[in-house]
C-alpha cells in the first residue's frame, strides 16, 4: 500500500477541517450565550488562547510550518511566530492531561446545556447539544482519520498526537 503524503494539503481538506472546528465553536458559543454575553466572551477568549497555544507550541515545530497543513495553521503560524527546530517536534511528549483543555471546548457547553435542560427543557438546545456531540466525536474522527492524519508528512517524521493515540490502540 502506497502512503500518499501531502506537501501542501488541497484547499478542500482545509475548508472541511476548519468548518468542523468552526461549527463546534459556534454551537458551543450559542449554548453558552444562553447564560450570558460575559460567559460567551470568556468562552471565545478561551478558544482564541487555545488556538494561539497550538500555533506557538506545536505548529512552529511541525514540518508544515509555512505550508498548508490540513487546517491551514502552518501558514498562519508563520505570520505570528518564528520557526522552531523541527527535530524537536517528534520529541514532544503529550498526555491525555495535556489535551483536556481542547476537550473542554465541547465539554463546557455540554455541561451548561445539561443544566439548562434540567432547569427548563428546550428542544432546539437539545438539538444543538446532540449536534455538538456528533461533530466533536464523529466529525473530528472523520477529519483526523480520513482527511488530515492519513496524508500527513509529519506522521512519518514523528507526531506527538499520533504517539498518544497509538498508545491507546495498543492497550
Amino acid at each position: 500500500m502506497i502512503n500518499i503524503r501531502y506537501e501542501n494539503y488541497p484547499v478542500w481538506i482545509v475548508i472541511i477541517s476548519n468548518l468542523v472546528s468552526l461549527a463546534i465553536y459556534v454551537i458551543g458559543a450559542f449554548i453558552i450565550l444562553k447564560i450570558g454575553i460575559i460567559w460567551l466572551v470568556l468562552y471565545l477568549l478561551y478558544i482564541l488562547l487555545l488556538e494561539i497555544r497550538l500555533l506557538r507550541k506545536s505548529c512552529i515545530y511541525c514540518c508544515y510550518y509555512g505550508k498548508v497543513c490540513a487546517f491551514g495553521k502552518g501558514k498562519i503560524s508563520r505570520l505570528f511566530f518564528k520557526q522552531g527546530d523541527s527535530k524537536l517536534f517528534s520529541q514532544i511528549q503529550i498526555t491525555w492531561k495535556d489535551i483536556i483543555p481542547d476537550f473542554l471546548v465541547s465539554i463546557i457547553p455540554l455541561i451548561i446545556g445539561i443544566i439548562l435542560l434540567i432547569i427548563s427543557f428546550d428542544l432546539p438546545l437539545l438539538f444543538l447539544m446532540i449536534l455538538l456531540v456528533i461533530l466533536t466525536s464523529f466529525g473530528n474522527g472523520i477529519v483526523r482519520g480520513r482527511l488530515a492524519c492519513k496524508y500527513c508528512k509529519q506522521l512519518d517524521l514523528g507526531c506527538p498526537a499520533a504517539q498518544l493515540f497509538s498508545k491507546n490502540k495498543k492497550s
